[in-house]
Order: C-alpha cells, then structure tokens, then sequence
C-alpha cells in the first residue's frame, strides 16, 4: 500500500513520521525544505500534489484551513487530477464540513472514497502518537483504512463525511469559551488576592481539571434527561452570583460569566431552582431544538 502526505507542517510532520514507520511514504509540501526530516528518513518526493496522488493508494492531507485544502484538492495539479480509481483521500485538516462533503461528492464521481479525519492533541500528542482522530465517511472505509489512521493515534468513528470536522470543530469551540470563562475567574481570583500557582492548584485538581462534568456529572443528569439534584440550580446560581459580585467589586469584567448568570437566572424564574445544575443546559435544548440524550443501557 503506498501512501503519500501533503502539509508537513509542526502537526503534520510527526503525522507523517509515524506513518512512515509502517507505511512507504511519498511527501510534497509547498516548501521543500519542510519535509526534510521526512526525506532523511526515506520518504519520497512529489512536485505537486496531482503527482503525488498519481502515485498513491491513500492520500493524506494536514493544511491550515478550507482555503489551502481547497487549492491543493481541486486545482489544476490537485489531488483530484491525479487520484486514481479505488484510492482514498483522508483530510486530517480542521476544515468545513460543506466544503468536505463537496470535495467528497466530487471524488467519488471518479472512483476515489473520501474519510474526514482531524485530529486532537496538537503536536506533542502527533510526536507521541496519542492524537485523537475523529473520521466521517462511510463505515465500509473506515474499516477497511483504520488500521492507517491508527498508525497515528486513537481512532473514532463518528458517522457520514463531515461529522469529523463537526465534532472537532465545535469542541474546540467549546474548550475555548471554557478557557475564556477560566481566564475571567482567575484575573478575578488573584486581583482579589489569591496567589496565582494557588488558583492554577485549585483548577488542575477541582472538577474542571478532572473534567468531571463529562465523565461522571452529565452523563447521570443531562445525558439521562434526569435531574434529580446532584448539585441544586439555586446553589449554582447563588455560587456565580458570588464571583460576578467579587469580579464587580474589584472592577474586573467578566462578560462570559454575566452571561452565564443570565443563563442561570432564567432557569430560576421557569421555577427549576431545585433540579440540579444542569437543567440549566435545556434552555440550549429548547432553542435550537435538539436534545442532547445518550441511548439508555
């Protein structure tokens, strides 16, 4: 099975090395020169990423964005120009998810699968090979390319083309709103006086450090549509209620967590104040009319 990489950039490249460990690997990168550490370890050169899938029986790509991933699949010396009859194209990009469907549809039109494949775990996690790869795509190529992507990392299956950029896309949206909302809170935390390795301390072994709410808090409440009180609304609310007022005492902005208030406070008037916490989350439910349930065991 002869594969090729295109995009060896800081993810990329450690991507690619383990791929070459048991895979023969053929490689292009706008600049050659970044796919010099590969080249030294065997790997070959393409010119241009039609040569290289000319060449290849599985294509990968790891590139900035939809921009980049859209000139180097369907240009004149594309992937798409190249790529032969019963071959496979995996995009390991954060791309979006309408452009991946149509670069799919255009592929299969000439013979040529598509799995989507981004990855988590930055680059320490590529070095290591404990990347996430989150694939769409249909079931029957996942199969039978898996054993591929686990040269990598860890592989899940999350459905049709595109569902792997959704699910990497709107995690990150997530950690990031997270990481905004944990900012607010320690600038409130060492303005208040509060030593920062205390407030570092205290977040690494609390619930967020512990990431408790996915792995033991939602699963029994949310997940369940069960809301028996763990950890009461009105105890919540009243928690946040205390940090905006210490952040307002101290003339610190906290935008997210006021929103977060609001939130809170509109659950309250809907009379759900003893249910626990989490209730909070159907307002989201409600508006975008989608519930987020997991099949009961």
């Amino acid at each position: 099975m002869q594969v090729g990489f295109i995009g060896t950039g800081s993810i990329g490249t450690p991507m690619a090395i383990n791929l070459n460990e048991d895979y023969p690997l053929i490689v292009h990168d706008v600049t050659r020169e970044k796919a010099t550490a590969l080249l030294e370890k065997g790997a070959k050169w393409a010119a241009s990423p039609k040569e290289l899938a000319a060449q290849c029986d599985v294509i990968h790509t790891c590139l900035p964005g939809p921009k980049e991933a859209t000139q180097v699949v369907l240009a004149e010396d594309g992937i798409i120009a190249g790529a032969k009859k019963g071959s496979v194209y995996i995009d390991h990009t954060t791309n979006s998810p309408e452009l991946v469907r149509d670069i799919s549809a255009k592929l299969n039109e000439q013979g040529v699968e598509m799995l989507d494949a981004p990855v988590s775990g930055g680059t320490e996690g590529a070095q290591v090979k404990q990347l996430l790869l989150m694939v769409g795509g249909k079931e029957t190529t996942y199969e039978k390319y898996k054993g591929v992507l686990a040269s990598m990392g860890e592989v899940i299956y999350t459905g049709a083309i595109g569902n792997g950029m959704i699910s990497k896309i709107t995690h990150n949206c997530a950690t990031f709103c997270v990481s905004v909302a944990m900012m607010e809170n320690w600038s409130v935390a060492i303005k208040a006086g509060l030593a920062p390795e205390k407030i570092v301390e205290v977040f690494q072994r609390a619930g967020i450090g512990r990431n408790m709410d996915v792995h033991s808090r939602l699963p029994n409440t949310l997940f369940q549509g069960k809301f028996d009180p763990i950890f009461a609304l009105n105890i919540a609310k009243k928690d946040i209620g205390l940090a905006t007022d210490l952040a307002k005492s101290y003339g610190v902005p906290v935008r997210v967590s006021e929103l977060v208030l609001q939130e809170y406070l509109e659950a309250i008037n809907r009379g759900w104040g003893k249910y626990d916490s989490s209730v909070v989350l159907t307002l989201q439910e409600e508006r975008s009319g989608v519930k987020v349930r997991l099949p009961q065991k």
